[in-house]
């Protein structure tokens, strides 16, 4: 059949394909120093642990894992995913309200499918993370863009728009946000959950970073200031392995049981056997080490290229300085567009993303996120100086 615009449903026309995932094509040239990906870096991999947890979970339970499995997920995880929350937040998190399924990312777009209609008003940050907008805006919605700042989301403006605009979701990222690597502080958080309690709005608090902590101390969870209001997604995509596509959701009872129908209708449920895999890995490892080896190599990496930057970048160029996960968040001076800026330096060998994408109908804005977790300190060096260098020519 020949494809017309006319077979197409209305919501996949006017979805753009993934910004980064077309960056990474042009930066998959070896030549290339990329700061463009938001990748684990595959060297810090449990791949012997991970290569044993396969081998006892066929020698114990042999064909089992490889049959139909449950929609809700294997318990025994959920379990386990119940008691790091506990341990770690302080959180009571029962396992019958959590979801495993396909990466966060599916969560994103089983929360779309439950809960937004057409034109429905989503907040969301801005800059905010693309794979939400992405998820998000097939089912149709209107985006509310709410600016972040270094110590969280505006609360003046979040609290307008709540007034006025009645959102049915609030969209956050509130530890080491992707893109901008600022985390919400406390106070903020407080304010941001004032603003929530008693209303009809769910914030959904996606947390793939939270624990790749390197400096600073944690701050409390949405969860735990507002639960009637909040909604979480996790992954182990950056603290194990990212092809598992193992994540979950967190919902009230109401809210689960629309999810399952919705997971049930997607694919039945997520990958079985990696569940068994995951579990029987977390349960013979020590994963808090892992975790702490990740989130020291990150910090090692961040403060390379902070120092890198203070040598080669000019002084007119804002960079964040995150406590933890895998990006900065540099923003140049007004008359300069990071488009522009991307373009003169894939011809220089050196690769990141700009701004644009990160937010709601802007365009040639002058900001850029770089990307430190998957760059070695040599690399580092050469690449923020090419582009300190083409910064200081565009001046």
């Amino acid at each position: 059949m020949k494809e017309t615009s006319g077979i197409l449903s209305d919501r996949i026309k006017h979805v753009p394909r993934s910004f980064i995932r077309e960056i990474l094509k042009v930066a998959r040239d070896p030549s290339i120093i990329s700061f463009a990906g938001g990748l684990p870096n595959e060297q810090l991999f449990p791949l012997k642990q991970i290569e044993q947890a396969t081998k006892d979970v066929f020698a114990d339970h042999g064909t089992e894992i490889l049959q139909y499995s449950n929609s809700e997920g294997y318990l025994p995880l959920r379990q386990l995913i119940s008691a790091s929350y506990a341990r770690r937040q302080g959180l009571n998190v029962p396992p019958e309200n959590i979801l495993i399924t396909n990466g966060s990312q599916q969560g994103l777009d089983l929360l779309g499918k439950v809960l937004v209609n057409q034109n429905d008003a989503i907040v969301v940050e801005e800059p905010g993370y693309l794979g939400a907008i992405q998820a998000l805006s097939l089912y149709s919605s209107r985006f509310i863009p709410v600016p972040v700042h270094p110590a969280g989301m505006d609360i003046e403006i979040l609290a307008t728009t709540l007034e006025q605009r009645v959102p049915k979701l609030v969209y956050a990222v509130p530890n080491f946000q992707n893109p901008s690597g600022i985390s919400y502080s406390a106070e903020n958080r407080s304010a941001v959950a004032e603003l929530l309690r008693g209303t009809q709005c769910l914030l959904v608090e996606d947390d793939p970073y939270g624990e790749l902590r390197f400096s600073g101390e944690e701050k409390p969870s949405f969860y735990k200031l507002a639960p009637k209001n909040t909604v979480l997604l996790g992954s182990y995509s950056k603290t194990v392995a990212p092809s598992f596509r193992l994540g979950w959701i967190v919902a009230p009872d109401w809210l689960m049981e629309k999810l399952i129908i919705a997971k049930q209708a997607a694919d039945l449920h997520t990958n079985g056997f990696v569940q068994h895999i995951l579990h029987r890995y977390l349960s013979t490892s020590d994963i808090k080490a892992q975790i702490d080896k990740i989130s020291k190599f990150y910090g090692d990496q961040k403060k390379l290229m902070m120092a890198s930057i203070s040598c080669h970048f000019p002084s007119a160029v804002e960079v964040t300085d995150p406590e933890g996960g895998m990006f900065l968040w540099a923003t140049l001076p007004e008359s300069l567009s990071s488009v522009d800026l991307f373009n003169r330096a894939i011809h220089e060998k050196v690769a990141f993303v700009p701004g644009d994408p990160f937010y709601i109908n802007k365009v040639h804005t002058n900001t850029f996120r770089l990307n430190f977790s998957c760059v070695g300190g040599e690399s580092i060096e050469n690449g923020i100086t090419r582009l300190g260098c083409l910064i200081k020519s565009c001046l």
